[in-house]
């Protein structure tokens, strides 16, 4: 692709570069569009490199209509206006938006173009007690994707689910997913201890672990190494985060579940603030 380039370092350490023409650079820019629409976002970048006649196919709406999910336009907010598909492509990305009535975040991951949802605590989530106002109480955050979030102050029972159609995600992908949330004081009684989560299509047999929602005191790592338990981590836009487990997404067409509890120890939990649960798409190496 482009011109290649060979080194010679003979004739005394003198260095001769020749530049070799590309079968690629004959052909048509609009061919090479929809060879490169047949790849990824990431692989597209990476082929505008290449020379400019690559550069400016990529440009070309017909490569990101293809990377760009078949029912984006309801992702589009009507006042929205892009000046190509490449632009909207990477407004997706960056700009999580409020869809299906305000209940879930959506957002495309940027190397592949798969979709992203977080389900929001007050519309897509069951937590118990979460209305009683002597164990959890309703607050707003400027840094939180929904307007309120739950911030939990005293419970013995803590139980937390979620779930949704896949409908939501991309099909035939292997997704992750995370609790999201943030700490006050450690989370007393609840950060120390770890909580069972499960992950699964209904009707399916559930992946089980356990998540600390703060790292285990010292005393505790050895029980951390003989079971499968997961710290939590922090995330680049300040909030912490911890795996529940992964699924596959064949058809679209099932109901995902998902669940965290503590309902083991007597004591009394608080300090949580839970922002959503998350769905990402398994890492692609």
């Amino acid at each position: 692709m482009g011109h290649k380039q060979s080194v010679d370092l003979r004739n005394g350490g003198r260095v001769a570069i020749v530049s070799r023409p590309s079968p690629f650079d004959d052909l048509p820019e609009d061919c090479i569009s929809n060879i490169i629409s047949f790849t990824s976002p990431r692989d597209a970048c990476v082929a505008a490199t290449v020379s400019k006649t690559f550069e400016s196919a990529v440009q070309s709406d017909s490569v990101w209509d293809k990377f760009l999910p078949s029912d984006f336009s309801s992702l589009v907010p009507p006042s929205r206006v892009f000046s190509s598909k490449k632009e909207l492509y990477f407004a997706l990305c960056d700009n999580p938006i409020l869809i299906d009535d305000g209940k879930k975040s959506s957002w495309l991951e940027k190397g592949y173009g798969k979709k992203c949802i977080m389900l929001s605590p007050k519309k897509d989530m069951w937590i118990t007690w979460v209305n009683t106002p002597q164990y959890w109480r309703w607050i707003s955050l400027p840094e939180a994707r929904f307007e309120e979030v739950p911030e939990l102050l005293n419970v013995c029972w803590f139980e937390v689910r979620g779930g949704m159609s896949t409908k939501y995600l991309s099909p035939g992908t292997r997704y992750w997913a995370y609790i999201v949330f943030k700490t006050k004081d450690r989370c007393p009684n609840l950060g120390d201890v770890p909580a069972e989560a499960t992950v699964g299509l209904v009707g399916q047999e559930s992946s089980k672990r356990f998540i600390y929602f703060v790292g285990p005191p010292e005393d505790r790592r050895r029980d951390r190494e003989t079971r499968d338990v997961t710290k939590p981590k922090t995330r680049n836009d300040g909030w912490m985060e911890a795996e529940l487990g992964e699924f596959f997404n064949e058809s679209g067409c099932d109901d995902i579940a998902t669940s965290v509890l503590e309902t083991k120890t007597p004591y009394w939990k608080r300090g949580l603030i839970i922002q959503g649960i998350e769905f990402r798409p398994t890492k692609i190496q």
